[in-house]
Order: C-alpha cells, then structure tokens, then sequence
C-alpha cells in the first residue's frame, strides 16, 4: 500500500498534470465533435446529456458511433 508520502510526491511530478491536460484535451476533442453532431441534427436531449456528462469521451464516442442518426463519419 502507497504511503501518503509517496502519493503526494506523484501528484507533484509533471507526470501526473501531463496525464490530466491529455484526459482533458481527449475528453474536449470528443465532446466538441460529438456536441456540434447532436446540434446539427437537433437532438437536445442528447447534447443535453454530453454538455452535463463528463466521461472521458466515452459518452460523445458512444453517440457519434452508435446512437446517431444519418451519416456516422467523424
């Protein structure tokens, strides 16, 4: 088990912000792609749940691969 110490030492290294803006810029690539797509096809209920949700883009991957109508081109 990790002591205190060493948590805090990981969280301090550049490491672990470099994981958080990559997760961040992943999460807002997405996002974007997916929000403009639901927007474009007037599904308010589905940018509705993607503008709230956050999920590491697995939410915006799901609507733009599964549940969108029409074409399903990124």
């Amino acid at each position: 088990m990790a002591d205190i110490s060493t948590l805090a030492a990981d969280i301090q290294s550049g490491g672990f912000l470099a994981l958080i803006i990559i997760l961040a810029l992943w999460e807002l690539i997405w996002k974007g792609i997916a929000l403009w797509k639901a927007a474009k096809n007037e599904q308010k209920y589905w940018f509705i749940a993607m503008l709230i949700i956050n999920s590491l883009g697995i939410l915006p991957i799901l609507y733009i691969f599964v549940f969108q109508k029409g074409e399903k081109r990124i």
